[in-house]
Parts: structure tokens; sequence; C-alpha cells
């Protein structure tokens, strides 16, 4: 026959269950608070994290190819097409602050900027002003200009006010007949692509 040793048991003191179930409670709230962090506006968060985020702060609009923006200013009046040219002031930075490039003044064709670009001027009538995040994928994606502050797959944040547009075949008219236009040609690291 086998024997059985008796081991005893000590009984649980008293509340160190509630202890125990206080325990699990602090580590499911800190849990829960380190997830949140790791989706809030941070710089630690990726890409996706963060746009998650934004995408749900007061007045960001987000449309169908994932641009994200918020009307500061609405402006009045028709929007650009892809055949105008706009005369805009801009400031762009990275997620985390880092300026980039900006310009009070510059003229820039709509229709051959970056395509997150092209869409936000597209939406402001002149006098608008936006604040704009343009996912990497209507942006540079990995390909940022050679020699820019843009890393691979950034961002990219702009504050964008719409001075005016015209249509540009009327501007290059214009020029020919030694008219000349206002404004500087100018990039807001989106042109040409």
């Amino acid at each position: 026959m086998s024997s059985i040793t008796a081991v005893p048991l000590r009984p649980i003191a008293k509340g160190s269950l509630t202890k125990l179930w206080l325990g699990i409670l602090l580590l499911v709230i800190a849990a829960g608070g380190l997830a949140w962090a790791g989706t809030s506006g941070s710089e630690h968060g990726t890409n996706a994290q963060f746009l998650l985020w934004n995408a749900r702060q007061d007045g960001v609009i987000k449309s169908a190819s994932g641009l994200q923006y918020k009307v500061l200013s609405p402006g009045g009046g028709p929007t650009p097409t892809d055949e105008d040219v706009a005369t805009i002031g801009y400031k762009g930075e990275l997620r985390n602050g880092t300026a980039f490039d900006g310009q009070p003044s510059v003229q820039v064709p709509v229709g051959q900027m970056v395509p997150g670009f092209s869409e936000a001027l597209k939406l402001m009538p002149k006098g608008a002003v936006y604040k704009i995040w343009l996912p990497p994928e209507i942006a540079y994606g990995s390909n940022p200009p050679a020699g820019s502050p843009i890393p691979p797959n950034a961002v990219l944040v702009f504050e964008v006010s719409m001075l005016q547009f015209e249509n540009m075949a009327a501007l290059q008219r214009q020029m020919m007949m030694g008219g000349g236009a206002g404004g500087g040609q100018g990039d807001p690291h989106g042109g040409g692509r």
C-alpha cells in the first residue's frame, strides 16, 4: 500500500484575499494606462497609433485617402482644381514638432503636389487656414526628397493658408503677355510627384 503524506495547510490571513484582488485590479488599470499611452499622441507610438489618436481629436476630419485635416479658418467661395496654381503660405513639421520647411507666400501647382497635399488644397477656399496631417502613403512614403530633413515613412504636418488661386493656363497666358505673377515658385516638399 502506498502512504499519503499529509501537508498541513495554513489558513489565509485575514484580508489577504482582498489584497490579492486589489493587486490584480491595479495591474489591470496599469496595463490599460500603458495601452492608452501607446495610442496617445506621444512621439514613441507608431505612425498608425498617432494617426488613430489624432483622428479622434476635436475638429479633425479624416478623408477616405487617410488625409486628416482641421479647419482653423473656413475662408469662402470656390476651391481650386488640379488645373490651378495656388498661392499659399505654409509651415511643414514632422509629427514631433520638428520644422522642415515653410514659406509665407509661394505658388504651387495644385495637381502636381504629393497626393495628400493636393487633396487638402482642393478642399480650401480663398482665405481658409487648415492644419493637415499626411500619412506616409499620401506623402513621400519611403522616398523623401534627397537632402531633405524628412525621414522615410514620416507623417507630415502642415498649417496651410490659401491666399489665392488662378487657372494655370490663364496664368501662363498672362505671363506670356508680360503680365508676370506675384509670389515665387516653390515646393512645400510636395512638388513633382
